[in-house]
């Protein structure tokens, strides 16, 4: 018999590409999940993974059995689901937020959801693209609002909005007032590194590439927190254009014109919610319309 939990290990490796990360993603130790592993291979009599020192791959019988193991995890979830619905908890809209995304789109799209319906409620699930990718196809978030138009079509995705990328600069730096900076202005900055922005490999390489290499005073994985350290003058960065904060400005990076379209994705039991509904995706629709320069982050 297969157990659950075995197939929440073997889903977690598929979702995070080694053993290390989705142990830590089970909440369990490395060796008790790769036990789990290996007593679900037995059971089904062949190896699912072949394992390397960086990653690990889906074997043919494990590449089949994943198809099995989704639907199974899914039908599981969207049964809890169903008998959760009975409850007072059935109103709650869980939606998962990419890291980078801007802190004032969601605050709007909260305070909208309150204007609008007191009672309405929402549970914010933060992650990565990836690990927003696995809670929707796993049911464990109704729909994310992460990076959409990238090839894919595992979801139902409605996009929202593009934006593009720029410096943030503290307002009283030598370039503030440029409404485009080179990198090579920059060679003597110190910066600060958003670890968690999907166009990272890509800003490092644009600097690197006009021979800037700067000290850097901070890695960092929370924005807000990043623009609070720029606007303090600890150091500069590229963000997503649509991130504001008193003190800061904006200038384009000369020459590097990466884009993103930002929406919504739906996992297959939450996809009527495309059409409207949940007071909250309505706000954050709304507010997601807005230009921003009008506050809409």
């Amino acid at each position: 018999m297969i157990d659950r939990y075995q197939l929440r290990y073997f889903l977690a490796v598929v979702d995070h590409g080694n053993f290390s990360r989705a142990a830590e993603r089970c909440n369990v130790s490395q060796p008790t999940l790769s036990v789990g592993i290996a007593k679900l291979e037995r059971f089904l009599g062949a190896p699912l993974f072949l394992r390397s020192s960086q990653r690990v791959e889906l074997t043919p019988a494990g590449s089949r059995f994943l198809l099995h193991a989704r639907r199974i995890e899914g039908e599981f979830n969207q049964a809890l689901q169903a008998m959760t619905d009975i409850g007072p908890a059935a109103s709650v809209l869980r939606i998962g937020v990419l890291r980078s995304i801007s802190g004032a789109l969601l605050a709007r799209a909260a305070a909208g959801m309150r204007a609008a319906d007191p009672a309405a409620q929402v549970e914010l699930v933060e992650g990565s693209e990836r690990e927003l990718n696995g809670h929707v196809a796993r049911g464990r978030v109704d729909c994310a609002l992460t990076l959409v138009e990238r090839g894919g079509d595992r979801f139902l995705e409605q996009p929202l909005f593009e934006e593009g990328y720029a410096l943030a600069l503290p307002a009283d730096h030598p370039l503030a007032g440029e409404a485009v900076v080179a990198a090579e202005s920059l060679a003597d900055n110190t910066m600060i590194v958003r670890r968690h922005c999907e166009m990272l490999s890509d800003t490092s390489r644009h600097f690197i590439e006009r021979g800037v290499r700067p000290h850097f005073a901070y890695r960092a994985t929370n924005d807000e927190r990043v623009m609070l350290l720029v606007a303090a003058g600890l150091g500069v960065t590229v963000m997503p254009e649509r991130h504001r904060h008193p003190g800061l400005t904006r200038p384009r990076l000369a020459g590097f014109d990466a884009r993103r379209t930002v929406g919504l994705i739906f996992g297959a039991q939450a996809e009527h919610l495309a059409g409207g509904g949940a007071p909250f995706l309505h706000a954050l629709r709304m507010a997601a319309a807005l230009p921003v320069d009008d506050g809409a982050a």
